[in-house]
C-alpha cells in the first residue's frame, strides 16, 4: 500500500474550528481522482455545511464518518498557549503556524506553577498574533512495519476513507469537522444523509488507543463500546462479517472516550454506529505510531461492510 497521500494529509493544518484547507485537500485529491473510482461520487458541500465534504455514491446504506480536524494550540494573551482539544504538550518540540506576520515556528516550553502543574507556553523571537493556532510540525517516518508522525489522528481514518472510495459503489463518507474539541456538526450531515438518502447506518473510521485489551499488529480494533453504546445487533453483524471474512480483528472494551459514534447516539436521529480503527501509541503526541498490518485490515473491513452491512 502507499502511504504518500498519508504523508501529505498529515502536513496540511487543520485543528479543530480551522478545517477549510484540509477540506480542500480533500476536494482536489478527490477532483483529481474519482474519475479511476469504480463509481463517481456526488460531492456536497457549501455554508451550510461550514467546512464540511460528503461524498455519495449510488444508494448509501452506511456512511463512513471521518473526522478531518487535528488537536492544537490557541495563541494566548503573552506567550501563552491554550489547548484545542487534548495534545500532549512535549517540552522543547516545534509548533508551526500562520499569522499577519508571516509563518511561524516556535519551541513549546512547559512552565510549573507553585503547585506542581505543568502549563504550556512557546518560545519565540516575536510577538505571535493572538488567537493564531499552532499545530506539531509535520514529521512523517514509515519503515516496512510501521508509520510514525504526528496526526495520524485522525488523518488516517481520512486516508482509509478515501482508500475505501476507490471502490465504493453504493455508500457515503462524511469527512467531518470538530471531533476534537466538542461541536456536533456530525449531527447535521447525519440527518442530511438519513432525509435525502435514508441513510442511517454509520461506520467510525478513526483511530483507537493501544491499551492492555487492543495491541498493535494484531488488526483493527471494532470497539463494542467506549462512552457510548452501539446498538448490539448492529455490532454483533460486523463482528460476524469480520469472522465470516477472516479479517484480523479485535474487540475493544473501554468505559471512556468518545468520537463521531458519541455525537450521533446524543443527537436526535436514530442511527446504528461502531466504531473501527487501528490502534496507536503515543496517542495525541507528535509521536503516534501504527503498525501496517493493522491499517492493511482496516481498509479491507472497511471494503466488505460498505458492501455487506
Amino acid at each position: 500500500m502507499d502511504y504518500n497521500l498519508l504523508k501529505n494529509l498529515v502536513a496540511v493544518q487543520g485543528a479543530s474550528s480551522d478545517e477549510s484547507r484540509i477540506r480542500d485537500f480533500v476536494l482536489n485529491h478527490v477532483l483529481e481522482h474519482k474519475q479511476d473510482w469504480k463509481v463517481q461520487p456526488k460531492i456536497i458541500m457549501g455554508e451550510e455545511f461550514q467546512d464540511q465534504l460528503i461524498l455519495v455514491f449510488g444508494r448509501p446504506k452506511t456512511a463512513i464518518f471521518a473526522h478531518i480536524d487535528t488537536i492544537g494550540y490557541s495563541v494566548g494573551y503573552d506567550d501563552e498557549l491554550i489547548k484545542i482539544g487534548g495534545p500532549a504538550s512535549v517540552d522543547g518540540i516545534t509548533l508551526v503556524g500562520k499569522d499577519t506576520q508571516g509563518d511561524i515556528a516556535v519551541e513549546l516550553s512547559l512552565y510549573e506553577d507553585d503547585h506542581g502543574k505543568n502549563y504550556p507556553h512557546f518560545i519565540s523571537d516575536r510577538v505571535l498574533d493572538r488567537g493564531t493556532i499552532l499545530t506539531y510540525q509535520p514529521n512523517f517516518r514509515e519503515t516496512d512495519e510501521t508509520i510514525q508522525s504526528p496526526y495520524l489522528d485522525n488523518r488516517l481514518g481520512v486516508f482509509v476513507a478515501l482508500e475505501v472510495a476507490k471502490t465504493m459503489e453504493n455508500g457515503a463518507i462524511v469527512f467531518s469537522t470538530y471531533e476534537e474539541h466538542g461541536g456536533n456538526s456530525v449531527a447535521f450531515c447525519a440527518k442530511y444523509l438519513q432525509e435525502n438518502f435514508a441513510t442511517r447506518q454509520a461506520l467510525i473510521c478513526d483511530i483507537t488507543w493501544a491499551t492492555e485489551g487492543v495491541k498493535q499488529g494484531g488488526g483493527v480494533a471494532i470497539s463494542m463500546r467506549d462512552s457510548g453504546l452501539p446498538r448490539r445487533s448492529y455490532l454483533n453483524r460486523i463482528i460476524e462479517i469480520a469472522r465470516e471474512e477472516q479479517i484480523p480483528f479485535q474487540l475493544e472494551v473501554e468505559s471512556a472516550g468518545g468520537s463521531d459514534g458519541g455525537m450521533l447516539q446524543k443527537s436526535d436521529a436514530l442511527w446504528d454506529w461502531c466504531f473501527i480503527g487501528a490502534a496507536e501509541e503515543n496517542v495525541h503526541s507528535p509521536d503516534e505510531l501504527v503498525y501496517k498490518n493493522d491499517v492493511e485490515s482496516m481498509v479491507e473491513l472497511y471494503q466488505l461492510l460498505i458492501q455487506k452491512l
